[in-house]
């Protein structure tokens, strides 16, 4: 049996709106925030936020391990590593084609991520 987590189960993946209201509109249910709190906890560590951003931002969607793993001054093993709570959190998608693993970003999560995040004014505020 397989240690990797599956990808954070998401309602509606084709769905381009935000999974909930921004947090500064409503209170998080707590459903909510145990399916999204892995992703930001991910998220949380310097060298993995950088990673995602070199992920999302990389021109045709995907980046190999090799193009990422120069980028910083650690170990291979350290880089897979992260890369795994990433891919474990939901963040990213791998692939493996022969002796390299390719990493696309999974951009509905990130939707959802910065749907939460967003400061929408509230009618209240507005007035």
């Amino acid at each position: 049996m397989s240690k990797q987590q599956a990808p954070i189960p998401l309602v509606d993946l084709s769905a381009d709106a935000p999974c909930c209201p921004p947090l500064a509109q409503r209170r998080v249910p707590a459903e909510t925030a145990a399916v999204l709190a892995p992703a930001f906890k991910a998220l949380g560590d310097p060298v993995r936020l950088q990673l995602m951003s070199m992920i999302a931002s990389a021109e045709g969607g995907e980046v190999c391990v090799c193009d990422l793993t120069p980028a910083f001054d650690l170990t291979g093993p350290t880089i897979s590593h992260h890369l795994k709570t990433l891919r474990e959190a939901g963040l990213v998608d791998a692939e493996r084609r022969g002796t390299w693993v390719y990493y696309r970003a999974r951009p509905q999560i990130l939707r959802r991520l910065a749907g939460l995040l967003s400061i929408e004014p509230t009618a209240a505020a507005q007035r």
